[in-house]
């Protein structure tokens, strides 16, 4: 699956800014928060069930289910990061004639570094439809934790990123994101909570090529 990031650009840090994304002497001050970024992955927020299975044809088609309404929620106070995530399924069927009850997995995953699933869990959502209608509605909610030591820079690392950089030093125009170390440190301390449907490989295949 990919995977988005926010641009490790972004991350620069300020010890002492008085606001967010203000202006001041040695750059534009960006304060970063250890709360896990959230998000649900390409190709994983929605689902669609076929009948015959097997079958991918647009007639096949049975249920259709989306991921939507993402909503978050962090306390980063403590020794550990809680992080929850609220989400709706909106479904809709083809044959609305009998009462159903659909079931379908989800996901709830913690990732480092954009690249290392750290904890996961799957869970599932249940949609029913009453007799006679062809849409469903449902909401979720889960949670997660991140340790916030390994969600901490290091020291030497803020310090290089919130070094004040003056016009005229030779090294005022240069990223230090461009240094593997800073980069691989800020990476390393980047989490995301992510939450998707668990889709099988034709499930995700379907949804890659459709």
């Amino acid at each position: 699956m990919k995977l988005r990031l926010l641009s490790l650009t972004c991350l620069a840090l300020a010890a002492a800014c008085s606001k967010s994304g203000s202006v001041g002497d040695g750059g534009i001050y960006i304060t970063r928060s250890s709360c896990p970024q959230l998000g649900i992955p390409a190709a994983t927020g929605d689902v669609t069930l076929f009948d015959p299975q097997g079958s991918t044809d647009s007639a096949a088609i049975d249920v259709v289910a989306t991921m939507t309404n993402l909503r978050g929620s962090c306390d980063e106070t403590g020794a550990r990061i809680n992080s929850i995530a609220s989400f709706d399924v909106v479904a809709t069927r083809r044959d609305a004639a009998q009462p159903r009850q659909v079931v379908l997995p989800f996901y709830n995953v913690v990732m480092q570094g954009g690249n290392r699933v750290v904890a996961k869990k799957v869970g599932a959502v249940a949609l029913d439809f009453a007799a006679g209608s062809l849409r469903a509605q449902t909401s979720s909610r889960v949670a997660t934790q991140v340790d916030r030591a390994a969600a901490s820079l290091p020291e030497d690392v803020r310090r290089e990123l919130t070094r004040t950089r003056k016009t005229g030093d030779t090294d005022a125009a240069v990223d230090p994101l461009s240094d593997p170390k800073i980069r691989d440190a800020v990476a390393r301390a980047t989490f995301e909570h992510l939450v998707g449907f668990q889709l099988t490989q034709d499930q995700l295949r379907y949804n890659a090529t459709r």
